[in-house]
């Protein structure tokens, strides 16, 4: 009979928004537990944990964590003074999965994708232009990011639409970015990557997206992840670059993929023909902003993240505990 009670209560209260918020405000803004809130609804424990999953499900409540307490540990600061960082933010890595293998990294980059969301809204600020990358940590971003308003703020695409089977493409992370932030977005409007130079240079010349790269001059903040040079990257998962063309940059002493582009060690750009058919960002563009936001952990992304700091890209640095320590030895 209290099971039936309980649908029975649901079923009347996903048409009451009233008093979904009701039981949030009980629960988030005055304290009382769950049974406490049974007591004073009238309703089963199990109804009121029903009421507060329909009040996060219906945007009635937004649960937004403090990014800034990510950013407060020794670690944090240790980072913050050997890479000369402005800010540096660890996410805790109890909180990102048991699983093993690919299940792990994917819950690892989700994680650190979610301290990332929390952090934009310590990082930002009125009226900034962020230009937003693409990949999956980025798309994991998207997702992740809560509801919040940032005044004046606009967010523009910083390369070009890329998309993989097990990713959304990279307008549409910057669409939901800018929606869940209030924003206004700007998208960039062609492929990453062409299928010659010469096509690749005459779009950029046409004027409506000559005028979109131009924005990039105007960015106050940047925010992007970073891969490495497995054979598995979305960079050849896409088709973005063919195996051939891969294995020459990593001849040429490519750890890591960053806006599109390969880097070394150091953080160089290694130019070749794909730079030639890309339209996006140039690293050298990224560097001098010198307001970059890196979103990216894992252990096969050490010597990604390794080099996009010695590149002098990364203002601000989201990262996973263990890659953080790594780091500092």
């Amino acid at each position: 009979m209290q099971n039936l009670k309980d649908k029975i209560d649901v079923g009347h209260i996903q048409r009451n928004d009233a008093v979904l918020a009701n039981a949030a405000i009980l629960y988030y803004k005055e304290g009382l537990t769950q049974n406490e809130i049974a007591k004073r609804m009238g309703v089963s424990r199990a109804t009121v944990v029903n009421y507060l999953r329909l009040a996060r499900e219906n945007n009635i409540v937004d649960i937004r964590i403090n990014g800034a307490s990510f950013s407060t540990s020794k670690l944090s600061k240790d980072l913050k003074r050997k890479f000369g960082l402005n800010d540096a933010y660890v996410a805790d890595h109890t909180s990102g999965g048991a699983d093993s293998g690919e299940n792990h990294i994917a819950n690892l980059n989700r994680h650190v994708a979610r301290v990332g969301a929390a952090a934009l809204f310590d990082i930002l600020n009125p009226n900034d232009v962020m230009g937003v990358a693409w990949g999956e940590t980025i798309h994991f971003l998207s997702e992740e990011i809560s509801r919040g308003q940032i005044e004046g703020l606009t967010v523009c695409q910083m390369i070009g639409s890329m998309k993989t089977p097990l990713l959304s493409a990279a307008e549409t992370c910057a669409i939901r970015i800018a929606s869940r932030l209030g924003a206004e977005c700007n998208t960039l409007h062609t492929p990453a990557v062409l299928s010659s130079a010469e096509l690749a240079s005459a779009l950029r010349a046409e004027p409506t997206i000559k005028s979109q790269l131009e924005k990039f001059t105007e960015f106050t903040r940047t925010v992007f992840s970073v891969g490495n040079c497995d054979i598995n990257t979305h960079v050849v998962r896409s088709s973005i670059t063919s195996e051939e063309e891969f294995n020459w940059y990593k001849s040429r002493g490519a750890v890591g993929v960053l806006c599109g582009r390969f880097i070394d060690e150091y953080g160089q750009h290694i130019a070749g023909a794909m730079d030639e058919r890309m339209i996006g960002i140039s690293l050298d563009e990224l560097r001098l902003l010198n307001c970059g936001v890196l979103v990216a952990g894992g252990p096969e992304k050490l010597l990604a993240i390794k080099a996009a700091l010695a590149g002098g890209y990364v203002s601000h640095l989201v990262v996973d505990e263990s890659t953080a320590k790594k780091l500092l030895s």
